[in-house]
């Protein structure tokens, strides 16, 4: 198994635990996320592996993009420069696209905040487990730049016309108002996350792997892969 410095990869059973470990916030960059990528390969690539739950240490998910120094001083925003984000997101798109390509489930376990690209991030999962105390929002039009991460794709495909309101608002929602619109599908204190995320992801592990997978391999699947490659919005036919 390959060694990665910011993320903790083990298995339960048929399920491969991707844990983020750069707390308190979890603030991602290219490197995080192609780390978490590799991650993703080698469940694809492992025939014992059913299912994923991505999850983090700390207080928050991810809250957000650090295309700065990387350095996190605790107190709840990155360390962000234009220069940085100029220089990385290119890099960062390739990386994301991996992680959309996927072909195993993935169960999120979602605490504190999942902010910007945080959001973007906690949008890969194709189910996410929630604390009331979780915080999703899209604050792109706070400052000043385009959503990235693929969320104009991804967010409506999830909660779509609450997607128009997020992106265009920039407003933070709680874990309830989540699993409301749809954004969240379980909702669990915040002592029970992990272990509901596991549950449900060995739920799917249960089942047979090919139907599984048969499931996820649709002519929309793949053009919403390649749709956030290459950062335009997806055409689907339902197939």
């Amino acid at each position: 198994m390959t060694t990665y410095t910011d993320i903790a990869v083990s298995f339960d059973r048929h399920v491969m635990i991707v844990e983020i470990q750069r707390p308190p916030n979890n603030f991602f960059d290219h490197a995080l996320i192609r780390q978490i990528a590799d991650a993703f390969a080698e469940a694809d690539a492992n025939p014992d592996c059913r299912a994923i739950v991505l999850a983090a240490q700390g207080k928050n998910f991810c809250a957000g993009a650090n295309f700065g120094t990387g350095k996190d001083d605790n107190t709840g925003s990155a360390d962000f420069t234009e220069e940085g984000f100029r220089n990385t997101t290119g890099f960062l798109y390739r990386e994301a696209a991996r992680l959309f390509a996927n072909t195993k489930p993935v169960i999120g376990a979602i605490q504190g905040a999942a902010v910007g690209g945080g959001l973007g991030l906690a949008l890969v999962p194709d189910f996410r487990v929630a604390s009331p105390e979780a915080r999703f929002a899209a604050n792109f039009v706070k400052l000043g730049i385009h959503q990235g991460f693929g969320l104009s794709v991804s967010l409506p495909r999830v909660v779509q016309q609450a997607a128009s309101m997020m992106l265009l608002t920039g407003r933070r929602l709680d874990g309830e108002e989540a699993l409301a619109i749809g954004l969240v599908d379980v909702l669990v204190p915040a002592d029970a996350l992990r272990a509901e995320a596991l549950k449900l992801a060995h739920e799917i592990a249960e089942n047979a792997p090919l139907a599984v997978k048969s499931v996820r391999a649709t002519d929309d699947a793949a053009e919403g892969i390649r749709s956030v490659a290459e950062r335009r919005p997806g055409v689907f036919k339902a197939r």
